[in-house]
């Protein structure tokens, strides 16, 4: 395994963006973790890429729903197969028949296809600055050859691809120098621990039994020891941790004691972040940033380092059953870009490979394009955060959002500007210098009292220099304010 300064990207190997000043030792207590700044990295970021693929990528379905997570078709397992109150078996039954057990789809799920310097190629040209894949969902199957004798017929080396994901995933992604981080669900639905609804379990009792992992042996003999085993093999940047929150205190989980270890002695400790669902009250007070869900445009995290992730249509794993209407267009994408940025956060924006291995070619075209605004317009989502005066300006479906990078402030329209842009809250008569992203051209602004006008150029269309938004950058007009 390399050293750790071999794994930091190249745009960081001067250590600015993510070690500390000084060493510092850190108590399993919230006061001593919570005081921990965050690397900079993951807040000059702004962009990410989460992959969810494993077993459930091969029946790839669920059925369709308009509440929010009801679609994810990474849930199959629960929620199709263990799902006898709302009929969703009966596609299970009758596409694979009755006998044909979950376990059964992982020699299924080949992954011949799968080039990981072909995908992370196109992460790069999406302008992510972050991935991070699923090492383990909720029916755990992991994508790595784990020691944990619990899972040595349950990984990806022993059935199905035959090859260690994880990986070769994070190789690839760190020589197209992007930070690689690892997604890892602390439960299990066929173990003895598992969410209980009134029902029961959200498996049948046999299931359960005939997999489960002794509760004495849950924690401490199987999760925690994975968890150590994926940060001391592959030295993830990034840790997102699920199912915690949903049940399980601090204390049984032993969330405190595994995140000072992880702080103070991991090799990957200088660059590592954390989220917020290592256990059951955890989630919007404790973690490096607090994590959402499909909370689109919800205020989340004031004041915190925080991430939004969602699919590009209403699941996180490949579902067959979405169309074209399912799929959120490249604008709405970038309009969620720009929202959660402006409000400080980042987006978290999932892929859902299928079973062969290949990144569907809509969700393809979705980062493609996505990269191609950023190429013009990064310079107001990287390293920038929210701007105070946000909260003052009126909006409408054009925009405009506002993020802030030192002095400078950038204001961003959704479609181009056909009258001038209006700004409040400005000290009337500062000089600075204007101009929009790529793009030559003059731009002309104008002060009625404290309201400040920007006169969009009179160009042709032919020559607007991307599609979508664009971005005016006011250099100099916020210096001396805070």
């Amino acid at each position: 395994m390399k050293n750790a300064a071999a794994l930091v990207p190249a745009f960081c190997l001067v250590g600015s963006l993510c070690l500390p000043a000084r060493a510092q030792h850190y108590e399993p207590t919230w006061d001593s973790l919570d005081a921990r700044p965050i690397p900079a990295w993951f807040t000059e970021a702004r962009f990410g890429i989460f992959i969810h693929w494993g077993v459930y990528s091969v029946p790839a379905w669920r059925p369709l729903s308009e509440r929010r997570y009801a679609s994810y078709a990474e849930w199959y397992y629960a929620s199709v197969i263990g799902d006898s109150l709302h009929g969703g078996d009966a596609f299970h039954r009758r596409v694979y028949g009755d006998d044909f057990a979950y376990r059964d789809f992982g020699p299924l799920f080949g992954a011949e296809l799968f080039d990981p310097d072909q995908w992370a190629d196109l992460f790069a040209r999406s302008g992510a600055r972050y991935v991070v894949l699923t090492s383990k969902h909720h029916d755990g199957y992991c994508l790595w050859p784990t020691r944990s004798p619990y899972k040595r017929d349950w990984n990806s080396s022993a059935v199905g691809p035959h090859r260690d994901l994880v990986g070769d995933l994070s190789a690839a992604v760190r020589r197209a120098g992007l930070w690689m981080g690892l997604y890892y669900s602390l439960i299990e639905w066929e173990s003895s621990w598992t969410h209980r609804r009134p029902s029961g379990y959200y498996l049948d009792r046999e299931t359960v039994e005939t997999y489960r992992i002794p509760e004495e042996d849950y924690v401490t003999g199987h999760v925690l020891p994975q968890l150590r085993e994926l940060v001391t093999t592959y030295q993830p940047a990034l840790i997102f941790s699920d199912g915690g929150e949903c049940d399980g205190s601090e204390e049984y989980w032993h969330t405190r004691e595994f995140l000072a270890w992880l702080y103070n002695e991991a090799p990957n400790r200088h660059e590592v972040v954390v989220n917020d669902r290592w256990a059951r009250g955890m989630p919007g007070r404790h973690g490096d940033y607090y994590s959402s869900e499909y909370q689109d445009t919800e205020a989340v995290g004031v004041g915190h380092a925080w991430e939004e992730s969602r699919g590009m249509g209403g699941s996180y794993g490949f579902n067959r059953a979405e169309g074209i209407d399912d799929y959120r267009t490249s604008a709405e994408l970038i309009r969620e870009l720009v929202d959660v940025v402006s409000r400080g956060g980042n987006l978290l924006l999932n892929v859902g490979p299928t079973a062969d291995g290949r990144i569907p070619v809509i969700q393809q075209q979705r980062l493609l394009d996505i990269g191609a605004w950023l190429e013009v317009n990064g310079d107001a989502i990287y390293g920038t955060r929210a701007w105070s005066g946000s909260a003052e300006q009126e909006r409408d479906a054009t925009g405009p959002y506002f993020t802030r990078k030192g002095d400078d402030l950038y204001v961003i329209v959704f479609g181009w500007p056909r009258e001038a842009v209006r700004i409040t809250g400005l000290t009337a008569g500062k000089p600075f210098a204007l101009d929009m992203l790529g793009l030559e051209t003059p731009v002309e602004h104008r002060w009625s009292g404290d309201l400040l006008l920007l006169e969009p150029p009179d160009i042709s269309p032919a020559d607007v220099p991307c599609e979508y938004a664009f971005t005016f950058r006011l250099s100099g007009i916020l210096a001396g304010s805070r």
